[in-house]
């Protein structure tokens, strides 16, 4: 291979790189990057840039000379249009076309809308121009609305309360979080925001975003009652950024669709989260939006293109921080699984617990507890009886109800 081309220069995209250089790759190495500013992380942006706990420049990844000692053609603001696998083209939206031996997919996801989110007021959260938009708005004082109560909504959240600011957060499902983590840890999530003067409303849908005069002044229900509002932020998810792809060739499902080893098709892999992929630890296929995932994912991708025949199963590591409490989780968290307490107590603000499906441990979460669940992460790893675990009584009895 003469010529690679990574597409996505935020954490996957620049791993990938980096990591072809320092297996000792010494092509022709292109990294496109959609955004103008310097790689940066994202983490940040829903917590210490919206607080102003950080400058821009804190969540920039590498020095501008790291960036120059990868030795790359880095296209930072400009855009792929479009991919031909058969001519190993990219095409940018300048109308240049750009060759390649091997690619690397890393553009990431893209976030989901309302009808009316063009009104001044509304925002989404996923670049640092986002951030710093919804940031200057925090500042007048205003009255937040946060539609969405997934892992963004509630930081966003948290953060605007840490603010001092008037924040309601509105979710359809019945609690927070419970995608992820189910209801009795939603539950508990709900109860930390009502602790710090978040107002919920759980269990109802949004109908339509209200305003006047092309600015935002209310968040309607289906209960037929509006929350009056001077800033909505719209965390509602979001959809793999798979559309320049479109008549590519490539499988687009949830993601580009991969193999164990990242591949799409020969020559092309996929990282990061519009990678879609079957992890034969857990014999599922995933598509993870976190953070350490896009690293991890970069390099077994990278390290595919380059030979590397070892299928990437992970053991998926995310974490959440909202006002003083960390929540990290290792593993998957199924609807139907079952959950044991095995440190601590949630009345005391501080616990782990494991999480058994098809009678295995398939998840470990930690409430505080950050050296707890790292040590519990192995029952994940080495596929620990759920029985073995059940039958062996907890250091502290400690009950979440349902």
């Amino acid at each position: 291979m003469k010529r690679i081309v990574v597409v996505g220069a935020s954490a996957a995209g620049l791993t990938a790189a980096e990591t072809l250089r320092r297996r000792g790759w010494g092509g022709h190495l292109t990294l496109i990057g959609e955004e103008s500013p310097p790689p940066y992380d994202r983490p940040p942006l829903s917590k210490q840039i919206l607080t102003g706990a950080w400058e821009p420049e804190q969540t920039t990844l590498r020095s501008p000379q790291d960036l120059a000692g990868l030795e790359a053609d880095l296209r930072l603001g400009e855009r792929a249009t479009a991919l031909d696998t058969e001519g190993r083209q990219v095409r940018l939206d300048n109308r240049e076309t750009i060759g390649f031996d091997g690619l690397v997919i890393a553009t990431g996801v893209t976030p989901r809308r309302l009808p009316d989110s063009d009104l001044a007021g509304v925002h989404v959260l996923r670049t640092l121009d986002d951030a710093l938009g919804l940031r200057a708005a925090l500042l007048t004082g205003p009255r937040v609305v946060v539609v969405g109560a997934g892992f963004l909504g509630t930081e966003v959240a948290a953060a605007a309360r840490t603010m001092n600011l008037e924040v309601t957060l509105v979710e359809p499902e019945p609690v927070p979080v419970r995608r992820p983590f189910g209801d009795r840890i939603g539950m508990l999530v709900a109860d930390l925001h009502r602790d710090h003067g978040t107002h919920l409303r759980c269990g109802v849908p949004v109908t339509r975003l209200r305003g006047a005069d092309g600015r935002v002044t209310g968040v309607e229900l289906g209960d037929g009652t509006t929350l009056p509002a001077d800033v909505v932020v719209l965390a509602l998810g979001s959809t793999p950024a798979t559309g320049w792809l479109t008549g590519s060739g490539l499988r687009l499902g949830d993601g580009v669709v991969c193999d164990a080893s990242c591949q799409a098709a020969p020559g092309i892999y996929a990282a990061g989260d519009i990678a879609s992929w079957y992890n034969p630890h857990f014999g599922t296929r995933m598509r993870l939006e976190h953070r350490m995932n896009a690293t991890e994912q970069a390099l077994a991708a990278a390290g595919s293109l380059l030979g590397d025949t070892e299928p990437f199963a992970p053991v998926p590591y995310f974490w959440t921080d909202q006002y003083d409490t960390r929540i990290q989780a290792y593993g998957i968290f199924p609807p139907d699984a079952d959950m044991r307490i095995l440190h601590g107590n949630p009345a005391d603000g501080r616990f782990a617990a494991a999480y058994g499906h098809h009678g295995k441990v398939v998840g470990v979460l930690g409430w505080n507890t950050p050296r707890q669940v790292r040590t519990l992460r192995r029952l994940v790893a080495e596929h620990a009886s759920w029985t073995a675990i059940t039958d062996t009584p907890a250091p502290r009895p400690a009950t979440v109800n349902n």
